[in-house]
This record gives structure tokens, C-alpha cells and sequence, in this order.
């Protein structure tokens, strides 16, 4: 497995010292087709757009040389249908240009829709799937920064960006090529600046990819301080902070604004250069094509074409800085995504499959030892088994490892020392999401989604009914309080449902742990933050489902767990006492004196 990592990791490191165009080209492979599509459209296009001003040069030799155009060399001396042979090509071309500029766009953008959504698609699954300590080191805010802000990044570029860099290239190459056929004695003077743009846009590139790099790092930090701001809005309000946390966002927002005020005072230098590269090369094929017109080495209609082409070969290439823009852009939030996509995924799933309904609840730990990135272990080589159908508690003090043991057999951390067991069959080698199928969790920090109180209870029960989901929640002792709110099974919660008290979240998520009716339910501290009366309300919905079903839970308040099977105390990673509440008090230690403080008794 080390060997799979650091191949991995190797791996990792190569694809991000790739350059992000082709790691982005990689991800797109299955979009090559509609790519193909896109760019032949602007190709076509704008071969017809640079089309009017050789129709212009040739209508002008009609005009000069008559009988004698280029038209007329052709066998059509009648100079009305010469004429008329270029009007029906203007049309022609017109229409052509007009069709291939809807169809690109029409690509490009859809094109850029979906790979937008695709990506996003792509990011989000992939975050699902890996361990909470990638979450506990990363800002929310962060995370979202890149699934959106990122993402919109890359869209706006194949929006705009690809199809300006195809036609600016087709430009050069088709009118520089026009220059040399027509007249190749001065088309050197059109083309010389060329050189000069590009080497200058690749230098700027240069110049502006750190820059835009240091942006986007900054709009990261600035949504991670945004999103935990409004998710602490309360604490904000109620310890009146709000100037302290007004400054702290003008901090990072002025970092923002001060690198994106760096990465613009680069590139809007770069249209101005350029400008004075096309004066030079305009104003010299002007004089000096003039000349050759004038002493007829070169044809008036072909030095009429020159000056107009000129223009459409070098003024496109001003719109190189704001395309460069987005594609600095672009690329910076390219590795920010891919790096994210690139992020091993830590715990893998088994190939055992485990059908809800023939899981017994049997749980076994057998020798686990445990640490958070770069800490102490929190759990020291414990040993527990958990038999199938009984209740158990653990109680100990806080950091002694209690929530960690949940955790460990969630699977939301790989367990490095150890094994853990599930009807004799380790963790590891279970299929995770039959595993987390079968636990039904019930948490003192309850997350409610915005959205009904059915949807909340019917959360991981999609297809349950209206009927299933009132029982459970009349099992869980909260069908009365529901059917006092404003519009009942349908009212909205709000986020994180903070329209309702701890003690009614607490009882929706009891109700949903019973619609989902796993063989094994876990109270992690379900009862600690609630009055008296919901506690006893909470307790008698609680022995009613824990019958004949696995249940570990977690608690504080002895109270409510003296009735467990069997009580297990942690002290610092370690068990260090069990058995039944009555045993325990006899035994005179750690759980006694918990005990003794909790009833009042010294």
C-alpha cells in the first residue's frame, strides 16, 4: 500500500508540473469531436470574414483595368456582370460568415456549459470521496471557491478565449500567406511586427501566470473568510464583532483587490505595445506600398486589398491582451482544479457486499490505535466487542477518544493500527457504502438541511412515504411538535435548521435515524444539549428503538445510559473501566466519581 502511495504521489507531482492547457485538453479528451467542431466553425468564419477586402481589391481592378481584370481573365468582359458575379460572391460570403459565426458560438458556448458542468460534477464527487481530514485542514469557503469561481473561470475562457486564439492564428497564417502572393516584395513589412506581438505575449504571459496564480489564491481566502463569517453570524451578533470582522474582510479583500491591481497593471500595458508595433507596420506598408502601386509593380486593386488586409491581419491582434487575460486566468484556476481532481483518495471501498438486511450487528475492536494527522494518539491499543443486539455506553471525559471510535467505524478516517470488525468481517474489506448503510447516526451537532421537515427526515430514505416518515417521527416523539409548526410536515427549516430549538433538531434527526431503521444506531452525545422534558421525551422515544438493535452511545450525562447493557469509561485513549451501572458504582472509581458530581452526591 505504501509502495501504491507513493507511486501515486509521483504520479501527482508529474501531472502538476504538466502545463494546465494540456492537463485541461487531458480531462476534455471526450470532448474532442465537438472541439474539432468548434474550431473548424471559427476557422470557416473568419476565412470568410477576411474574404470583403479581397472582393473590395478585385472590384477595384475592375474599375481600373475593366476589360482587362482579373474578372475578365476569367471570359466575363462585361463589366455590369463582373459586377454583378462580385455581388452574388459578397452575398455568398456574407451569409457563409454569418452561418459558421452562429455556429461557432453555438458550439463554443455549449461546449463550455458542459464541460463547466461536467467539471463541477466531476470535483464534487470526487471531494465526497475523500476523508474528513482533507476537510478539517481546508476552508469551506476554499472548497467552495474552487467548485465555483474556478470552474466559471474555465467557462468564460472557452466561451470567448478559444475561438479568439483559432482566429487570430487563422488570420495570420491565411493573410500573411495573401501578403506574399500578392505582393511578396513588401509583404515583409506586414509580417515583421508578428515576431515582436507573439514574443512580447509570451513574455507577458509569463509575467502575468504567477500574478493571476496569487489571485486566485487570494479569492480563496477571501470566500473561505465569507462563508465562515455568515456561518457564525449569531456568535458575530451576540459578541458585537461586527467592526472586528468588517476589518478582517477588508483585509483579505484588499489582498485581493491589490494582487488582481498587480495582475491588471501588467496586462493593460500590453494593448498599448502592441498598438505601437501595428502604427509602425501600417504607416511603412502604406508608404511604401503606395510606391510600388504607383510605379505599377503592384496592381491598384492588389495595393488597395494590402492596406485593408493589414488591418485585419494586425488589429485582431490587440484583443491578444484581454484574451490572455481570461487565459491566465483560466489556467490558474485549471490547476486549481485538477489539483483537487488529482487528490488521492485515501479510503477505498471493499468488495464485500453486506445486504442491510443480513447484517446481526456483531462490533469487535481488536488492538486499535489511532492519531490525527501529526498528534498523539487518542486511542491506545483498545480492544471491545460489542455483541449483536446489545447496548453499550461509553462515557469518559472530553478528548478521550469516545466520538473518535465512531468515526473509526463509519470508516471517516482509515484506521492505520488494528482492525475493526462488523459480523466477523473487517471494516476494510466491506463495501463502505453497505457499511455506512447499516449505522444509523444520531449527533449532538444535528445538520439539518435547508429545505422540509419531511425532506430532513426522509434524508437518506428518499423513497420513503408520507406515512413512513409521520411514524418515525411519532416514534421519535416529535409529530406533535411538528404538527404545531406553521405549516407542518412542510415547513421550511432554514439552514442548517436554525428555525427550529436543539431539542426539535435533535428529535428530526432521531426520526430519521428510525425511518432508515439500521441494525446498528449510534448516539453520539444525542441527548447533551437539551432541557430536562426533551430529554426524558428524547429517552423514551430512544428505548423504544434500541430494542433488539446494536446501539453504542456516547454520553455525558449518566442518566441516560444507566440502563446499557454494559458502560464502558475511556480515559485517555485507553478503556480503563466496564461493566453495568450498579457494578461500576461498587467498583468505587472514575465512572463513581462522575457519577457523584452529576447526582448532587460528594
Amino acid at each position: 500500500m505504501a509502495t501504491a502511495f507513493k507511486s501515486h504521489q509521483i504520479s501527482r507531482r508529474r501531472r502538476h508540473s504538466e502545463h494546465p492547457l494540456q492537463r485541461l485538453l487531458d480531462y476534455g479528451h471526450k470532448y474532442r469531436k465537438k472541439i474539432w467542431l468548434a474550431a473548424g466553425s471559427s476557422i470557416l468564419n473568419k476565412l470568410f470574414d477576411l474574404a470583403p477586402p479581397a472582393l473590395v481589391g478585385i472590384a477595384v481592378d475592375v474599375v481600373v483595368k475593366q476589360q482587362d481584370s482579373i474578372i475578365a481573365q476569367l471570359g466575363i468582359k462585361d463589366i455590369f456582370g463582373q459586377f454583378l458575379i462580385l455581388s452574388l460572391l459578397t452575398v455568398i460570403t456574407w451569409i457563409l460568415e454569418s452561418i459558421f459565426e452562429y455556429r461557432y458560438k453555438l458550439i463554443w458556448r455549449n461546449l463550455a456549459q458542459n464541460i463547466q458542468h461536467n467539471l463541477r460534477l466531476d470535483a464534487y464527487n470526487h471531494l465526497q470521496e475523500l476523508e474528513l481530514a482533507y476537510f478539517e485542514e481546508r476552508s469551506t469557503g476554499g472548497l467552495m471557491s474552487i467548485l465555483s469561481d474556478d470552474v466559471n473561470q474555465l467557462e468564460r475562457f472557452l466561451d470567448v478565449g478559444a475561438n479568439d486564439i483559432i482566429q487570430v492564428v487563422t488570420t495570420i497564417v491565411v493573410v500573411g500567406g495573401g501578403f506574399f502572393i500578392l505582393a511578396p516584395s513588401i509583404a515583409w513589412m506586414a509580417i515583421l511586427p508578428i515576431p515582436f506581438i507573439l514574443w512580447g505575449s509570451v513574455f507577458f504571459q509569463k509575467l502575468l501566470a504567477p500574478r493571476y496564480a496569487e489571485v486566485r489564491e487570494k479569492v480563496g481566502l477571501l470566500n473561505a473568510r465569507l462563508s465562515n463569517n455568515l456561518s457564525g453570524i449569531t456568535t458575530i451578533k451576540s459578541f458585537t464583532a461586527e467592526d472586528y470582522e468588517s476589518a478582517r474582510l477588508e483585509k483579505e479583500s484588499d489582498a485581493y483587490r491589490q494582487s488582481n491591481t498587480k495582475a491588471i497593471a501588467l496586462s493593460a500595458a500590453f494593448i498599448p505595445l502592441i498598438r505601437m508595433l501595428i502604427l509602425a507596420a501600417f504607416t511603412v506598408l502604406l508608404l511604401f506600398g503606395g510606391m510600388e502601386a504607383v510605379a505599377g509593380r503592384i496592381s491598384v486593386g492588389a495595393y488597395s486589398s494590402l492596406v485593408f488586409l493589414v488591418q485585419l491581419l494586425l488589429w485582431p491582434l490587440t484583443r491578444l491582451g484581454d484574451t490572455f487575460d481570461l487565459y491566465q486566468r483560466a489556467m490558474a484556476s485549471t490547476n486549481r482544479v485538477m489539483d483537487l481532481l488529482d487528490t488521492p483518495i485515501a479510503i477505498h471501498t471493499g468488495n464485500i457486499t453486506l445486504p442491510v438486511e443480513t447484517v446481526r450487528g456483531e462490533v469487535e475492536f481488536k488492538n486499535v490505535t489511532f492519531a490525527y494527522h501529526e498528534r498523539l494518539p487518542v486511542v491506545k491499543n483498545l480492544s471491545l466487542q460489542i455483541p449483536a443486539g446489545h447496548t453499550i455506553a461509553i462515557v469518559g471525559s472530553t478528548g478521550s477518544g469516545k466520538s473518535t471510535l465512531v468515526k473509526l467505524l463509519l470508516r471517516l478516517y482509515e484506521l492505520p493500527v488494528g482492525s475493526i470488525t462488523l459480523d466477523g468481517i473487517d471494516l476494510q474489506n466491506l463495501n463502505l457504502r453497505d457499511l455506512r448503510r447499516c449505522i444509523g447516526l444520531v449527533s449532538q451537532d444535528v445538520f439539518l438541511f435547508h429545505g422540509t421537515v419531511a425532506e430532513n427526515i426522509a434524508y437518506g430514505s428518499f423513497e420513503a412515504t408520507e406515512h413512513e416518515i409521520m411514524m418515525a417521527a411519532k416514534v421519535a416523539e416529535a409529530h406533535e411538535f411538528i404538527m404545531h409548526l406553521p405549516q407542518g410536515y412542510e415547513t421550511i427549516v432554514g439552514e442548517r435548521g436554525q428555525k427550529l430549538s436543539g431539542g426539535q433538531r435533535q428529535r428530526i434527526a432521531i426520526a430519521r435515524a428510525v425511518l432508515k431503521n439500521p441494525p446498528i444506531l449510534i448516539l453520539d452525545e444525542a441527548t447533551s444539549a437539551v432541557d430536562n422534558e426533551t430529554e426524558a421525551a428524547i429517552q423514551r422515544s430512544l428505548e423504544r428503538i434500541t430494542v433488539n438493535r446494536t446501539t453504542i452511545a456516547i454520553a455525558h450525562r449518566l442518566s441516560t445510559i444507566r440502563n446499557a447493557n454494559c458502560i464502558y469509561v475511556m480515559e485517555h485513549g485507553k478503556l480503563v473501566e466496564f461493566g453495568t451501572h450498579e457494578q461500576l458504582l461498587e467498583q468505587d472509581g472514575i465512572y463513581t466519581s462522575l457519577w457523584r458530581v452529576q447526582s448532587g452526591l460528594r
